[in-house]
């Protein structure tokens, strides 16, 4: 047992001595020559054999742009960054974008002869065997850098490869790894200059604690410069890290001591190696404290870690990426992509409408009310399905941390339940813009009399193959009762819900849910999004009992604001791989949904709600004159919300309640933010929250005042006399009329 060791030893001599021999030989007569010799090396050890390559550097790629790279999202400009994804935080940037003082640093510190030997130095080898094994002192690598850059690229691929096996033995302190890294070493040399070699390495090797790959991302991490900037201290303090990446990493402060001594190191080696032309440059750089150089920057990876609130769009965009085959396969394969095929993705996201949405809900309910409540902000573009915001009173946080504070959450309410929101809110009054879209493209003027009630048979709402029995539908207005006879115009200006129940009955609930998928509506429920579906279709689905996304209710009034062009909403423009390729995003699927003309005449409805006295939507008047078009909604007391927009450039729908208990906890008599009602309404609270966004907005991208749209069309207008005889009433003489007869004590507040 004794002669164990010795005779270990004199194996792995024997191994290293033809070893030397044979690299000796490739790297002085070349490949060709010294295979001859193979057989013989192998036959020195069994356990070399299973690991030697063939003498190429096939199935092995060593292209830099093929390393995993970070995913970047972008907000829509194109151009400032908000979130990154990756496995291995790294950035790929060509050698000419890296610092002279860098390149020098990491071949003074690594393999002072780079450019002398031809992959394996044998100065080097044979200075390590000596110290090793016949001075018996520490055990000596003797690895040069292309051998160090093989050693990664090994271990990176056998990671890509999911083979746990092969990334142990790429790294095992064995003389077989060895063996095979300078093989390789040799041949990555006949293929590629000294410079692609330098440049693989440098975006290769990790330079920090956490993943933390590559020159370019180490540059921004310690010193917030691109790598092309680095100065010599800078440099050397990088250079020094590979050795250790977790106890030289100068971003933890117990490190920093250590990691001076290192940099010191590294700059004796420059300065030794003539890299550094002068004393004077030498000391002063070794005598500059390491923390006065340093100006640590965060780049922790995901949405946990997205800037400016953006957390909540940044879970969005992760959602469309992984579920569409665009970016893979299966879910597996299109989160590598997106943590490490290098993707340039452009959003829709805009930083002004982001910051307003986030604003406004934070200053409508602070996160630490007492009440919970949440407030929901979804904006969208017109005409495009551009998501341009989400906004809550909440922080974005994933972590086991908010389970324990309300203030804290990952679920983004503002979206369906399949995109990681919730199950939806009832949107009480906002609906029945839809109510009126369907009435008119059944025929009807929105000046046509109607007959109501607070009781109707269910029968009457049946339509096609769907029969509706049972009960009676009891319903009122707010405040009770109901007024009869009024016109559609005026049930919406008056938000009233008996109207809606007699235009129904008139028309068949069919017409009303056609109208509302052509506009772009679907239920939140993940289980349930058709609005046939039982849980919402039914009677009440007219005054918006139905479980929708702010997301959903924004595109619906994105519709109506974009002369009746409904698109999908979409969140990504742009996305490019690693090689500047572009790869193929979702479609808004742009069309004309609704006739132009129907969705003017709804408009001009919405804007009479707000200028006329007595108008349910008053409250929600923008800013310096500017045309508005948005309507209230109240679902009895759990749900508040506001919907409206400003043609073609935004629609924004704002939904408050308590996101995870809305049934037990309601608005009765609360103090909502110092503020109390007895009986709380939208346009006590989500109105409010509506009108600072959109003013906020509005003022921050300057967008032009233009008071024209939402023009009425005649034959939308014109009624009949009983005559028969045709006469157009002007909206002005129907106001007047309907008024004089209004007796509606309730006109201030929102029906539910």
């Amino acid at each position: 047992m004794g002669n164990m060791p010795k005779k270990k030893t004199l194996t792995a001599r024997r191994v290293l001595t033809l070893v030397l021999a044979y690299i000796t030989l490739c790297v002085g007569g070349g490949v060709a020559t010294s295979v001859f010799l193979l057989p013989a090396v192998l036959g020195a050890n069994s356990v070399a054999k299973a690991v030697i390559p063939s003498l190429t550097v096939e199935g092995i790629d060593f292209d830099v742009t093929s390393l995993p790279q970070r995913s970047t999202f972008y907000y829509n400009d194109g151009k400032t960054e908000f979130a990154d994804f990756y496995t291995q935080n790294r950035e790929v940037v060509p050698l000419k974008k890296i610092s002279k003082a860098m390149q020098q640093a990491v071949v003074a510190r690594e393999d002072k002869r780079f450019f002398d030997h031809s992959g394996v130095d044998v100065q080097g080898v044979l200075r390590a065997f000596v110290q090793t094994y016949l001075k018996g002192g520490d055990q000596q690598g003797g690895s040069t850098l292309t051998q160090q850059y093989v050693k990664n690229v090994l271990a990176t691929q056998a990671r890509e490869d999911d083979d746990p096996i092969s990334e142990y033995h790429a790294s095992e302190d064995t003389i077989a790894r060895k063996l095979r890294e300078m093989l390789i070493a040799v041949q990555i040399e006949k293929k590629y200059s000294k410079a692609e070699i330098l440049q693989g390495y440098l975006n290769i090797a990790q330079f920090g604690r956490n993943s933390l790959c590559g020159v370019e991302m180490a540059a921004k991490r310690y010193f917030n410069v691109s790598a092309a900037d680095l100065n010599v201290v800078q440099a050397a303090t990088i250079a020094a890290i590979t050795k250790n990446p977790q106890n030289f990493d100068p971003s933890v402060e117990a490190n920093q001591e250590e990691a001076e001594h290192q940099r010191n190191i590294v700059l004796k080696l420059m300065y030794d190696q003539g890299f550094i032309s002068s004393e004077k440059e030498y000391k002063e750089a070794v005598n500059t404290p390491l923390k006065d150089t340093l100006n640590i920057q965060d780049v922790s990876s995901g949405c946990q870690a997205a800037a400016n609130n953006t957390g909540f769009f940044c879970s969005y965009v992760v959602n469309q990426i992984l579920k569409n085959k665009a970016f893979g396969k299966d879910s597996e394969a299109r989160e590598k992509l997106l943590k490490e095929g290098g993707l340039k993705i452009v959003t829709t996201l805009d930083q002004n409408a982001n910051d307003a949405a986030m604003k406004a809900a934070n200053d409508t309910i602070p996160a630490d009310d007492p009440t919970g409540f949440e407030v929901m902000i979804a904006a969208i573009k017109p005409g495009t399905g551009e998501i341009l915001a989400f906004g809550i009173n909440r922080t974005y946080d994933a972590t086991d941390d908010a389970k324990n504070d309300e203030t804290k959450t990952s679920m983004n309410y503002m979206v369906d339940e399949e995109d990681g929101g919730g199950m939806g809110f009832n949107v009480g009054s906002t609906w029945k813009p839809i109510n009126l879209v369907a009435w008119m493209q059944q025929g009807h003027s929105i000046n046509e009399s109607l007959t109501t009630s607070t009781s109707y048979a269910m029968s009457k709402f049946s339509c096609n193959d769907y029969y509706f029995t049972g009960r009676a539908w009891s319903v009122q207005n707010s405040g009770g009762g109901t007024t009869s006879p009024e016109t559609p115009l005026q049930g919406l200006i008056r938000s009233h819900n008996t109207t809606q129940a007699s235009m129904a009955s008139t028309i068949g609930l069919c017409a009303i849910a056609d109208a509302a998928k052509e506009m772009g509506y679907h239920n939140a429920t993940a289980n349930a999004t058709d609005i046939y579906s039982a849980n919402s279709f039914q009677p009440p689905m007219t005054i918006g009992t139905v479980q929708a996304s702010p997301l959903t209710m924004a595109n619906v009034y994105a519709t109506l604001g974009a002369n009746g062009v409904e698109c999908t909403p979409i969140a990504i423009t742009k996305v490019t791989d690693r090689s500047g390729s572009d790869v193929k995003v979702p479609s808004a699927n742009c069309h004309q949904a609704i006739s132009s003309e129907i969705a003017q005449t709804t408009a001009y409805a919405l804007n009479q709600g707000v200028v006329v006295s007595g108008g349910e939507a008053a409250t929600t008047q923008l800013d310096n004159g500017r045309k508005t078009f948005a309507k209230t909604g109240t679902n009895e007391n759990t749900v508040m919300t506001t919907a409206g927009f400003v043609p073609n450039q935004v629609a924004a729908f704002v939904a408050v309640a308590d996101a995870q208990d809305p049934i037990h906890n309601t608005f009765d008599y609360k103090t909502i933010n110092g503020v109390y009602h007895s009986n709380w309404y939208g346009m006590y609270i989500a109105t409010p929250a509506w009108k600072e966004f959109m003013n906020t907005y509005l003022a921050a991208i300057n967008a032009p005042i233009d008071n024209d749209y939402g023009q009425p069309a005649a034959q939308y207008t014109t009624t009949k006399k009983s005559s028969g005889q045709q006469k157009e009433q002007t909206q002005t003489q129907t106001q007047e009329q309907e008024q004089q007869t209004q007796q509606d004590t309730n006109q201030q507040q929102e029906d539910q």
